[in-house]
């Protein structure tokens, strides 16, 4: 008796396995965006434990004394100095570092676009909605653990993100003191790099895995959404069968991800610690920025007005609401859409079929309009750059923001709403192929 039969035999899995392996696949490019995401988490989880064979997660002082001579002598922090000695003295060790900040802003990245085109394509709909709230909840977690990880260096960029979190933390009304001291674990700086080390080693990484395999598992439970096409219907799935085609594919794709991220932590320099400096307090500068997918929250933090306001005896500090709030909103709308599109629309049956942006206008214009909104956020933290590039005032640079962040979400929502509307209306290939009359027309 051959091994394989003997196995199956006793755990009867080739059933199950071979109906597994002939499951179809769509093949449309943009369902890779969600690989993309694994395979840079892959390289993340590979690069990091590299990492942390060689970071000491401690804010005492040492002397430093190795290559980077620049620095020879000053006295630091132990995380800043195992960060450079990891640099410059480790083999491998900045071309770990660089491939897995890369890894770091690709994974949010593709994260970022591939729930925009879940949400376009209205493939969060019923029976989806508890994967698109563990796709909200990835990203959240995987906000949580960029700043994490890109505050443990304890260089001046990170320490100036860390000041600013603490303030944050402040400005929550009623607790905001208890809040900062318990998670800090005193007064600024208190012990947070040591606090922060084994939240983004362990716990961030360990959450991270599970959700996404609990993605990946309820995704093949209950099939791939598609585009509407020929032959795809509510109840079929055409695409290519698991095996071989499509895994030699998604094979294809680690590898190409791997690739381009070792060749940008190799050919492209990111945070170069050494040039910072060590972190110290009145050497803060206004033009730090954090990595990209934080920049909105820096952007709303530099356009919010200095407003404080009080209610009920109880004052709200300023940077409570684009620090705390706008997150808080933000992520609780994203929570909450499938719920509230599913009552305004009051479309309550299962979906298999993916709609384009033209099928569904109106909620593809609000996710176009607060794409514009967040985007301008992010050009927010700019205004010092944009103000010396053009020669202005930084507080009239501000001035500005702070009207388009009100008024370009809006007009950009109206004319996506009505050239999508247009789009459906006469069958256009695309915006530039729409005749002027369709998008004046009003709604039959």
């Amino acid at each position: 008796m051959k091994p394989a039969e003997w196995v199956d035999r006793r755990l009867r899995l080739a059933r199950p396995l071979n109906h597994a392996i002939r499951k179809a696949f769509p093949t449309h490019w943009s369902f890779m965006l969600g690989e993309i995401a694994v395979y840079a988490f892959v390289v993340l989880v590979a690069t990091g434990i590299y990492l942390a064979l060689f970071f000491e997660a401690s804010l005492g002082e040492t002397i430093y004394s190795g290559s980077y001579e620049p620095l020879n002598g000053l006295e630091v922090s132990r995380a800043y100095a195992s960060t450079l000695e990891l640099s410059f003295d480790v083999r491998a060790g900045l071309l770990v570092r660089q491939t897995h900040h890369w890894a770091a802003l690709v994974f949010i990245g593709a994260i970022v676009v591939h729930l925009l085109r879940v949400f376009l394509t209205g493939a969060f709909r019923r029976p989806r909605e508890i994967n698109w709230m563990i796709g909200v909840t990835l990203l959240a977690l995987a906000l949580l653990a960029g700043f994490t990880g890109y505050s443990l260096p304890d260089d001046l960029l990170s320490g100036t993100g860390l000041r600013i979190a603490w303030s944050a933390a402040l400005g929550v009304p009623l607790v905001g003191e208890d809040l900062a001291f318990l998670v800090f674990g005193g007064e600024y700086p208190g012990d947070i790099v040591s606090r922060l080390y084994p939240v983004h080693i362990l716990v961030l990484p360990a959450l991270l895995a599970g959700l996404i395999t609990a993605h990946l598992a309820i995704l093949i439970r209950q099939k791939h959404t598609q585009l509407p096409g020929r032959s795809r219907t509510e109840h079929d799935v055409v695409g290519e069968p698991l095996w071989a085609g499509y895994a030699l594919k998604s094979l294809a794709l680690l590898f190409a991800v791997a690739t381009v991220l070792v060749a940008l932590g190799t050919f492209v320099q990111i945070n170069p610690i050494w040039l910072y400096g060590p972190y110290e307090a009145f050497a803060v500068t206004s033009p730090a920025q954090p990595d990209w997918y934080l920049m909105w929250v820096e952007g709303a933090l530099r356009i919010y007005p200095p407003w404080e306001i009080s209610l009920l005896g109880v004052t709200v500090p300023a940077q409570f609401v684009p620090a705390v709030l706008l997150p808080g909103l933000t992520f609780g709308a994203l929570y909450a859409w499938p719920f509230v599109e599913r009552r305004v629309t009051g479309d309550r049956d299962e979906h298999e079929l993916a709609q384009r942006p033209r099928e569904r206008p109106g909620p593809a214009a609000v996710g176009l309009a607060a794409l514009t909104f967040y985007a301008l956020l992010t050009l927010g933290v700019a205004n010092t750059f944009i103000a010396r590039l053009l020669n202005v005032a930084v507080l009239d640079v501000t001035a500005a923001l702070r009207v388009l962040v009100l008024v370009l979400p809006l007009l950009v929502g109206v004319i996506a709403y009505r050239v999508l509307r247009g789009l459906a209306a006469t069958g256009a290939s695309g915006p530039l192929h729409l005749p002027a009359r369709a998008l004046l027309r009003r709604r039959p």
